[in-house]
C-alpha cells in the first residue's frame, strides 16, 4: 500500500480508503463478525483511512466501525515516513504504517439547523465521537456542498448549503473552528456536488479546509479534467485541480459510479446481498451499462474493470485516496492490489478520451 499526504498537512493516508456508506452495506447492514473480518483484512493490507458519516444508517455505520476497531484493539494514531512518488508526483511512501486508523466523519446541516449552524456542527461532531468511542477526528467534513445562491429547500435534505451559511458568524466555518480549538478535530473538509466550482474555490480560499470529497470516474471525469465537449454530464469543474492549487487534496467517493464499473454488472450478475440494489430495468441504467460496455478495452490482462477505474483515479496527483465501498474481504483484496500499479497506458487513454468527446458513441482505435 502507498500513502499520500493530504494537502500541505502532516496527515498521510492510504491511497485506498474504506468507505462506510450504505451502497456497499457492510457497515450499515452487515453482521459484526463480518464487519470485523473485513476491517481486519483492510488494516492488514495497509488501509488506514476510514470515511464515515452520521447519515450512514442513521449512526449505525459509526457505531459499527467503532465497535469493530475496539474488538481489533487498534489505536487512533498514524506515523509514516514520507517520500516522493515517481508515478504520480504525489508525496507517498511504502513505509510500514502502524496498525491504526485515520478516521473521518461528517456533519449534515439541514433546514432545522440553520438557526444555530455552528452549534449544530459541534454537537454533531460530539455525537459522532461518542458513537465511534474515540477522542478526536483526524478529518471532519461538512456533508453539504457549497452553493453560491441560497438552495431551494427540499424537505429535510442536506445536499447543499449556501456559501453565506458557511462563512457568516455562527456558520459552518465557525463551528469547524470551535472544534479545532477544542482539539476535537485535526483537519476539515467538505463535499462537492457538481456545478459548484466557483463556490468550492471560495470555500477553499478560507484556508480552513484540506480535503474535498468528490466523484471522479471513467464515466464522468470532470472533477479532474476539463469537461469534454461531447459529454452531457454534470460538470464538477476540475475541482481537484482547484483544490491542489490551494494546498488541498481530494478523496474520491463512488469511484465505481454506484457499482456500474464492475465486471459483475456487465455480466448481469446480482450485486452482493449487502449492497444497495439498482433499478436495472430503468432507461438510465441501461444507457449507463451500454456506456460501460464500451470500456471493455481498458483493463490489462488479468485485471478487472473496477481495478482499472481505480488506476485511472490514482493517476491524478491531486487525489489523496479512493474511497472503496467494501461488502466482503474479496473486494478489499481486489482493490487494494491496485495501489502502486501506475496509470492507464497512453494509447488506451486516447481511446477513452475519444469516447468522452463523442458521448461514448465512437472511439479512436490505435494505429
Amino acid at each position: 500500500m502507498r500513502y499520500r499526504r493530504v494537502g500541505d498537512t502532516e496527515l498521510h493516508i492510504s491511497e485506498i480508503g474504506f468507505g462506510c456508506g450504505g451502497n456497499a452495506g457492510l457497515m450499515v447492514r452487515g453482521e459484526l463478525r463480518d464487519q470485523i473480518r473485513v476491517v481486519e483484512r483492510a488494516l492488514a493490507l495497509g488501509v488506514t483511512y476510514f470515511d464515515n458519516a452520521p447519515d450512514y444508517g442513521d449512526g449505525r455505520a459509526e457505531q459499527n466501525l467503532g465497535r469493530a476497531l475496539r474488538e481489533l484493539g487498534v489505536r487512533q494514531v498514524i506515523n509514516a515516513q514520507v517520500a516522493d512518488s515517481p508515478v504520480t508526483g504525489s508525496r507517498v511512501t511504502n513505509s510500514t504504517v502502524t496498525n491504526s486508523p485515520v478516521i473521518n466523519s461528517k456533519v449534515e446541516i439541514r433546514a432545522a439547523d440553520l438557526g444555530d449552524i455552528a452549534g449544530h456542527v459541534v454537537r454533531s461532531a460530539e455525537q459522532s465521537l461518542t458513537r465511534l468511542r474515540i477522542e478526536h477526528f483526524d478529518m471532519f467534513q461538512v456533508h453539504n456542498g457549497p452553493a453560491r445562491s441560497r438552495p431551494v429547500p427540499e424537505g429535510n435534505a442536506y445536499r447543499q448549503l449556501w456559501l453565506e451559511d458557511f462563512l457568516r458568524p455562527g456558520g459552518a466555518c465557525d463551528g469547524i473552528m470551535r472544534l479545532k480549538n477544542a482539539g476535537k478535530i485535526r483537519h476539515a473538509g467538505f463535499i462537492c456536488r457538481g456545478d459548484d466550482a466557483d463556490a468550492v474555490a471560495a470555500l477553499l480560499d478560507t484556508g480552513l479546509f484540506a480535503l474535498i470529497n468528490v466523484p471522479y470516474t471513467l464515466l464522468n471525469p470532470t472533477a479532474g479534467l476539463r469537461k469534454p465537449a461531447g459529454l452531457p454530464a454534470k460538470d464538477f469543474g476540475n475541482v481537484i485541480e482547484i483544490a491542489e492549487r490551494r494546498a488541498a487534496s481530494a478523496a474520491i467517493y463512488s469511484p465505481l459510479a454506484g457499482g456500474l464499473l464492475t465486471d459483475a454488472l456487465l455480466k448481469g450478475a446480482p450485486p452482493h446481498p449487502l449492497a444497495r440494489g439498482r433499478d436495472t430495468a430503468s432507461a438510465a441504467t441501461k444507457l449507463q451499462r451500454a456506456q460501460v460496455a464500451r470500456l471493455a478495452f481498458l483493463p490489462d490482462e488479468g485485471e478487472g474493470l473496477a481495478q482499472v477505474a481505480y488506476r485511472f483515479i490514482l493517476s491524478n496527483a491531486g487525489v489523496a485516496t479512493v474511497l472503496g465501498g467494501f461488502s466482503a474481504v474479496e473486494q478489499v483484496e481486489e482493490l487494494t492490489a491496485v495501489s502502486g500499479r501506475g496509470p492507464i497506458a497512453p494509447d488506451k487513454m486516447r481511446r477513452l478520451e475519444a469516447l468522452w468527446e463523442n458521448n461514448f458513441e465512437a472511439e479512436l482505435h490505435p494505429s
